[in-house]
């Protein structure tokens, strides 16, 4: 990856009866990433047509405060930890600038 910032468009579909565990989870993991100092930006959304899906969309300073992101211990115990479980299904995208 070259050097810039880097969004992150991450969609998660929680498995059904999940979708308020999965909205706790990024309200904590929210201001957490938002403290890291590589982290410019982190919104969470839900769809208006269909209201069970998320919209994460973040981003960081460079590739490096990505992968601190990451391997922080926030991200793995929420995201890895406790929010994947709960995921019928997950799509990432990674952006760059033109």
């Amino acid at each position: 990856m070259s050097a810039g910032v880097i969004t992150v468009v991450a969609r998660w579909q929680p498995v059904d009866g999940k979708l308020g565990d999965v909205l706790a989870i990024v309200a904590e993991m929210r201001p957490k990433s938002l403290a890291e100092p590589g982290c410019l930006g982190y919104e969470a959304y839900r769809g208006v047509d269909s209201p069970h899906s998320l919209l994460l969309l973040e981003h960081y300073r460079d590739e490096a405060a990505l992968e601190a992101h990451k391997q922080s211990e926030h991200y793995q115990s929420l995201v890895v930890g406790r929010a994947l479980p709960l995921l019928a299904d997950r799509q990432v995208e990674v952006l760059l600038p033109r």
